[in-house]
């Protein structure tokens, strides 16, 4: 293997970044038949966890959740609105807040597309162990910990 090669191989940042872009495609083809997108799914599944106990959030608190952006979280929530997945209100208290709600459509879309993302999932990390292998775990957690320390310095 060349010097250039091993350097490649070795640098995390662009193993990481080449990951996390074919680790979307995979997604994206996954959901493309359920009309969904891995970043609407990033949204819409948030959201169905934040619902299920009758919670409306404000699309604030969506984007504080998943830690996408305000504005990409606003174009994503819109998205999913014209595509009949979510319905968008105001806020009672605030009136300048978003409340947010699925539909029976989304929820309906949404549990279908989890099956396909677990199972994704589980096929993606097959050589760690699969979703429930230890080695997935450890994968996880030090992943977690390199986006904390991202986020802590910025």
């Amino acid at each position: 293997m060349s010097d250039t090669r091993a350097e490649v191989r070795g640098n995390v940042g662009f193993l990481v970044w080449r990951l996390s872009i074919r680790w979307r495609a995979a997604v994206d083809h996954a959901l493309a038949p359920l009309g969904l997108t891995q970043a609407q799914y990033a949204v819409l599944a948030p959201l169905y966890g934040m619902t299920r106990s009758g919670a409306r959030p404000s699309q604030r608190e969506l984007a504080d959740l998943t830690g996408l952006d305000a504005v990409y979280t606003s174009k994503l929530v819109r998205a999913l609105e014209r595509e009949g997945f979510v319905t968008r209100s105001t806020h009672q208290a605030d009136p300048r807040a978003v409340e947010l709600s699925l539909t029976e459509q989304g929820t309906a879309t949404l549990r279908e597309a989890r099956k396909k993302v677990y199972e994704l999932r589980d096929q993606l990390t097959r050589s760690v162990g699969g979703n429930n292998g230890a080695r997935t775990r450890e994968l996880a957690e030090t992943l977690q910990q390199l986006l904390d320390d991202v986020e802590a310095g910025s």
